[in-house]
């Protein structure tokens, strides 16, 4: 499991990495940024505008209210409501607000520069590297010219497998070409010895988003147009019996499903660090050969792995006993061309969208080619395109400010934590350590990453690929005797994003999402408390959340808590989720409280810190009123502008199944209806359909 949180999901990052290179960091936690897919309009390009929006006269936009609804009966059409009737979401997107509008600004910074990379006119160190990148990608001829015979060796490699502990150390290779593995491994910090790097084990091998598609009846439709799509990948590669491989693929994989744990089970860290040796891995797993599987991935000498869904593999490894060489060897082929797809011809790319994008997401048009390159690109030397968008659009005052206002909100966080009445003093004394050893990370890294090593070619786009995946996984295993690298980034600056990261107790912000609406130097100060203030404190509420409270100041995994206040927390964190599992956002569709639980408990502490931190900042001082509006009020409702969104109603299925985050009207309903101060602010009456009564509010942080 990845230790880090994230304003966004960090799962889907389908535009930066291959489907089974993205699904597999999504269930084994490589390091990947999770960009909102979503832009404004489907212009762009070097002509586009690379300035940062502005909201209004003072930061908010007043215009896309709707004062027709009552604060107190959906507070997120009071603030959004007009907006959201205006609003059309891309045709080639799947979600449209303000995380996308800024998403969509970073790509057109980034398509400027690579621009000039492939014109030879960027001065960068790596610029022959960021120019080739891009340049393979937007050679769509070489493509079409290439058709399948990028992937021709691979497939001839698994047609020349023999035998099962073959197929085994294939499998193992996953980290370094395009196979993939039922059992993927991944190097991360070690939960209890964060000053150390450990090889850590974990379970996957599925073709959809999540178990619940292959095992729950509102999916099957999917599941069907999932065979056909094994199907038709299979006929484009030319492997035998296409249609009756499909159909055992898809039943092999709803045996994995069965056997895998829930996403919201995966969030235990507790239960997800599970420690063995080599010899016990074996014993657990019989019939899979662990050394020839380890020295295949290159961490033969690996002296432990930490297991995480443990239960989950003796159950994978007889089912792998199980299913005949034949059908495991289709079932690698076809996740070879299913990850290549987006990188090969034409017939490829349009196959691998019609499912992925347009059935599992509702997205009607494929992203031009050049958004796709600049994702690419990224993907492959991110933090050198990042240093080139740094010295372009992130400011040494934009930095302080920053640095300014995170104190603010770390000093308000020290406050809650003194008043809270449920805490003992014991476990508060804990909470202040932890939260006095915070690091903070503000724009962009101080050492960036060193590219040297890595081959990238303009005429050889999907060996970039594989040479990328290579190069960073053969970097991991290089680490694994050395001391942690607590100066690492695992987003690039251009990302619109945040991460709270548990084994570092670190919070990041990278250069990206500080402009309006969540930033803005010129806007009044209490729509940046609502806005940036309340990113600040999501990310630091991560650190105290469910899941983060379980790890103290140095990043390790022990419990610190009191045996009562403990149970506090927990029965609060219940009622929370219980709260949360009865929003609906599509007709028998539920948010999962249990799966959402760390980030609810991230927003609420982030709109309360913010709300705090603007107090502190008048200095006894009363609020100004601004177009009728109290300060208290605009610090909530730009918490509520940073959340527009409309989503199409697959890709809202989708994440309500997948994603930790909840959907972006709760995340502007859910926290405010347990703040008290809303209720003042507007004027929130029993009655009202958001009112929650008092003494059933939710009161963690």
């Amino acid at each position: 499991m990845p230790f880090r949180t994230y304003l966004l999901s960090a799962v889907a990052a389908l535009a930066l990495l291959s489907p089974a290179q993205a699904r597999e960091c999504a269930d084994s936690g490589c390091r990947v940024e999770r960009l909102f897919e979503t832009v404004q309009s489907g212009a762009g390009g070097t002509g586009a505008s690379l300035a940062s929006p502005k909201y209004g006269t003072w930061g908010f936009d007043l215009s896309g209210m709707n004062r027709d609804v009552k604060p107190g009966e959906d507070f997120f059409q009071f603030a959004n409501g007009r907006w959201a009737e205006r609003a059309q979401i891309p045709s080639d997107r799947t979600r449209f607000g303000n995380f996308d509008i800024l998403t969509v600004l970073s790509e057109d910074r980034v398509h400027a520069i690579l621009e000039e990379a492939k014109a030879g006119k960027l001065t960068d160190k790596d610029t022959v590297k960021i120019g080739a990148a891009y340049a393979a990608f937007m050679d769509e001829a070489l493509a079409e010219k290439l058709g399948a015979r990028p992937i021709a060796a691979d497939l001839a490699e698994i047609r020349r497998v023999r035998t099962k502990d073959d197929f085994t150390a294939l499998m193992g290779k996953a980290n370094t070409t395009a196979f993939t593995s039922i059992l993927p491994l991944y190097i991360d910090v070690d939960a209890k010895a964060p000053d150390k790097y450990t090889v850590m084990a974990d379970t996957a091998g599925l073709g959809l988003p999540d178990r619940d598609y292959y095992l729950q009846a509102s999916f099957a439709e999917k599941k069907a147009k999932y065979l056909a799509y094994v199907q038709q990948i299979l006929t484009l590669i030319g492997w035998e019996q296409p249609a009756a491989n499909a159909k055992a693929i898809v039943d092999f994989e709803t045996r994995l499903a069965e056997a895998t744990w829930s996403r919201a089970e995966q969030r235990d860290r507790d239960k997800t660090y599970n420690p063995m040796t080599q010899a016990e891995l074996a014993a657990m797993t019989p019939g899979f050969d662990w050394k020839r599987y380890l020295a295949a991935a290159e961490v033969a000498g690996a002296p432990r792995i930490v297991v995480t869904t443990n239960t989950a593999f003796p159950k994978f490894a007889q089912i792998y006993r199980e299913t005949p060489l034949p059908l495991l060897k289709a079932w690698q082929a076809f996740h070879v061309g299913d990850g290549a797809a987006p990188y090969l011809s034409k017939r490829f790319v349009d196959a691998s969208f019609v499912f992925r994008s347009q059935e599992l997401s509702g997205q009607p048009e494929q992203r031009p080619r050049w958004k796709r390159g600049v994702a690419f690109a990224n993907r492959m030397v991110g933090e050198s395109i990042g240093r080139v968008y740094v010295s372009r659009y992130f400011t040494p005052d934009a930095k302080a400010k920053m640095d300014a206002l995170v104190g603010n909100l770390q000093v308000a966080m020290r406050s809650r934590i003194d008043r809270l009445e449920w805490m003992s003093p014991e476990t508060k004394a804990k909470a202040q350590e932890k939260l006095s050893k915070f690091t903070v990370k503000i724009g962009y890294p101080t050492d960036w990453r060193d590219y040297g090593a890595l081959q990238v070619r303009p005429d050889d786009l999907f060996g970039n690929l594989t040479r990328s995946t290579a190069f960073d996984w053969r970097r991991d295993v290089a680490r694994l005797n050395g001391p942690v690298d607590r100066a690492e980034w695992h987003m690039t600056p251009q990302t619109v994003n945040a991460y709270y990261n548990f084994t570092n107790n670190e919070i990041v912000f990278p250069a990206a999402i500080l402009q309006p609406p969540f930033f803005d130097p010129d806007a009044d100060p209490a729509i940046n408390y609502g806005g940036i203030g309340g990113v600040i404190g999501h990310e630091i509420s991560h650190g105290f959340d469910d899941q983060g409270r379980k790890s103290d100041g140095e990043g390790m995994l022990r419990d610190w808590w009191t045996i009562e206040d403990n149970a506090k927390f927990t029965a609060q964190a219940d009622r929370l989720g219980a709260q949360y599992g009865a929003f609906e956002p599509l007709p028998g569709v539920k948010v999962n409280g249990s799966l959402t639980m760390g980030e609810n408990i991230g927003d609420m502490g982030g709109i309360s810190l913010g709300l705090d931190a603007y107090r502190a900042s008048l200095g006894g001082r009363p609020a100004p009123i601004i177009d009728g509006l109290t300060g208290e009020q605009r610090v909530f409702l730009g918490w509520a502008q940073v959340w527009r969104q409309k989503q199409r109603d697959e890709a809202l299925r989708q994440q309500v199944t997948t994603d930790p985050h909840s959907p972006a009207t709760y995340r502007v309903i859910g926290p405010v209806r347990n703040n008290d101060a809303w209720y003042s602010a507007f004027d929130v009456r029993p009655g009202d359909k958001l009112f929650v009564p008092p003494e059933q509010r939710v009161r963690i942080w």
